[in-house]
């Protein structure tokens, strides 16, 4: 049993007991979260697709981590005007293990 759910402006596809590394979510490590975002579901043959989310679907994570992924390196350049410029961004996440998936 697999679900795609929407969280952070992107969306994952989950199964139970699998790490997915999602956008930030203001969450202590080891409180359960619940994503009622669920855009399909999906048992086997049976398939559900929602228009746009699927009524009364939803998926229960427990917060494993936070942390910050790795550094990602920006640079504005413009040849021969003596232009450089030099950034860097790290991502905030939040690693869930996925507990169940109900419908």
């Amino acid at each position: 049993m697999f679900a795609v759910i929407e969280t952070g402006g992107k969306q994952y596809r989950v199964e139970e007991g699998a790490k997915v590394s999602v956008e930030k979510l203001d969450a202590e490590i080891g409180t359960d979260v619940e994503f009622d975002r669920v855009l399909m579901v999906a048992n086997g043959e049976s398939i559900e697709i929602g228009t746009p989310l699927v009524d009364g679907a939803k998926v229960t994570a427990k917060v494993v981590e936070q942390g910050r992924h790795a550094k990602i390196r920006v640079i504005k350049f413009k040849r021969r005007k003596h232009y450089l410029r030099r950034a860097g961004h790290r991502q905030q996440f939040t690693a869930v293990q996925i507990v169940g998936i109900s419908h």
